[in-house]
């Protein structure tokens, strides 16, 4: 296997590295088939070395032909195979039809389909549906999926869990819940968006070999985020660094009780590595700051409170418990006038979709409700095409958008977006979007770009939350995440 770019790719556009590799370099289509069955089957013997046996379910196209491949090299490695087409194999075609003869021509053998079949081996491989379904799974193979879920058996599946929409991770009606996911040539959006990851389980990419070449013309939709971009954001301080050179950040937020999101955002952005942090917040919300003695902090009356806060920030956190009273409409009007370049989060952004403006010195960071009230829509229409929704958002309201949720998008251009992969289930608790606002705002006060500073901040703050998770997910604090942003932030 070679390196490649990490990417994820539509459906049609791995289609065309695949036609690409086979046209331009001369690489036989059934060669990559079987590539792909031998991939998938060490994958199932890695994940489970003691199984003996194993159930291969064998859809109408090319992920039923690399099905037949599977059964065809486990039978010929000792394993006792099951295989049941679930469409006649008659009307295979082409490279799958191949597929299934080699299979048959080596002894194999289809057994009938009934629901107890998938629990006649000790791993089950769906090779149903690839990434051309595009309408929702009903009649026999939707039985199936329903058969394959309710069994409790380990599930390998090829390419992409049959019933998953490949370029929005949208389910088709059902869709297979895989153990393990193997996947080939491009790593396929629906595996990462929507519901994929429930679906996929653990993802493993193979690239077949393929050549590069056949890559040089395809443009990922979205790249995946790695360390790199925090070593691009925070490289080493020099030995004379002091805190002037590494910015200020105002934190604005905290109405009258709602003191605590200001807090978790000022301190985030200082452990992120902010020369400076202040918080501009209500008068009754200064108690909330007493126990850190590092953040400085003004009482914000009014928007005039805030001049000399304003004057000396360098960036600026919006929204953090802000609030949506004549008091917070204020001060966010205040701040945006001041045009520095700003992090908006929580009630500053649904102040701005009651008042939308377009800004290319901000950065946006809403979760899917507040998503929703931006553009209009309902929340479940955010999470049906998160892809989308970034890319409305980026539109409407342009600078930086970070569409959090599992598997944030930051959405750095009309043509541009990243996705963090990594973060887990027990970041879904209060103060979490707090903490990521003085990440971002940490950071982009420190490197001066707010697009990387976006890129960067959510992949630390993620890490952060996996090396809080370590202890058990459930349980897990927005404080706990903040003890481990200082590992995060100082890359190898």
């Amino acid at each position: 296997m070679h390196p490649l770019p990490a990417g994820l790719y539509s459906a049609a556009e791995v289609r065309e590295i695949d036609r690409r590799a086979i046209e331009g370099f001369e690489l036989p289509g059934y060669e990559l088939m079987t590539r792909a069955g031998h991939a998938t089957l060490n994958a199932l013997r890695q994940r489970w070395p003691d199984a003996r046996s194993i159930v291969v379910l064998c859809g109408p196209g090319n992920n039923g032909g690399d099905g037949y491949v599977v059964a065809r090299i486990a039978r010929a490695q000792g394993l006792r195979v099951h295989v049941v087409a679930i469409t006649d194999p008659s009307s295979l075609t082409g490279d799958a039809l191949r597929a299934h003869d080699e299979f048959a021509a080596a002894g194999g053998q289809l057994e009938p389909w009934h629901p107890e079949v998938v629990r006649a081996g000790e791993v089950i491989v769906d090779a149903i549906f690839g990434t051309g379904l595009t309408r929702d799974v009903t009649g026999p193979a939707a039985a199936c999926i329903r058969a394959i879920n309710e069994a409790n058996q380990p599930v390998v599946a090829v390419d992409i869990p049959s019933g998953l929409q490949a370029d929005s991770g949208h389910v088709l009606g059902c869709a297979v819940r895989a153990d393990l996911t193997v996947t080939f040539i491009g790593r396929k959006l629906g595996c990462y968006l929507g519901a994929g990851p429930d679906h996929a389980g653990k993802l493993v990419f193979d690239d077949l070999e393929v050549p590069l070449g056949a890559y040089a013309a395809a443009q990922p939709t979205l790249s995946l985020l790695e360390e790199s971009v925090v070593q691009a954001a925070l490289p080493v301080r020099g030995r004379t660094a002091h805190k002037g050179r590494h910015g200020h950040v105002l934190v604005i937020g905290g109405a009258a009780g709602m003191g605590g999101a200001a807090h978790l955002a000022a301190v985030a952005a200082l452990r992120a590595g902010a020369g400076l942090v202040t918080v501009a917040t209500h008068p009754q919300s200064l108690g909330a700051l007493a126990s850190r003695p590092e953040l400085m902090s003004l009482a914000v009356g009014g928007c005039g409170d805030m001049e000399r806060g304003l004057e000396r920030a360098t960036l600026l956190a919006l929204g953090p418990g802000l609030g949506q009273s004549p008091w917070a409409l204020e001060i966010f009007d205040a701040a945006l006038a001041a045009h520095k370049p700003v992090v908006v989060d929580a009630d500053a952004l649904n102040l701005l979709a009651l008042n939308p403006r377009k800004c290319d010195h901000w950065v946006l960071t809403p979760h899917p409700g507040e998503a929703a009230r931006l553009l209009g829509v309902t929340a479940d229409d955010i999470q049906r095409d998160r892809l989308a929704a970034a890319a409305a958002l980026q539109q409407r309201y342009g600078g930086v958008i970070v569409l959090k949720g599992a598997g944030s998008i930051v959405q750095v251009t009309a043509r541009e977006g990243w996705f963090c992969d990594r973060g887990n289930p027990g970041m879904a608790v209060a103060g979490m979007g707090d903490v990521l606002t003085g990440v971002i705002a940490g950071i982009a006060a420190q490197c001066g770009d707010l697009a990387l500073a976006a890129m960067a901040g959510v992949f630390v703050h993620a890490c952060a939350g996996d090396r809080a998770a370590a202890a058990g997910e459930r349980g897990l604090l927005a404080t706990d995440v903040i003890d481990q942003l200082r590992g995060c932030v100082n890359p190898r």
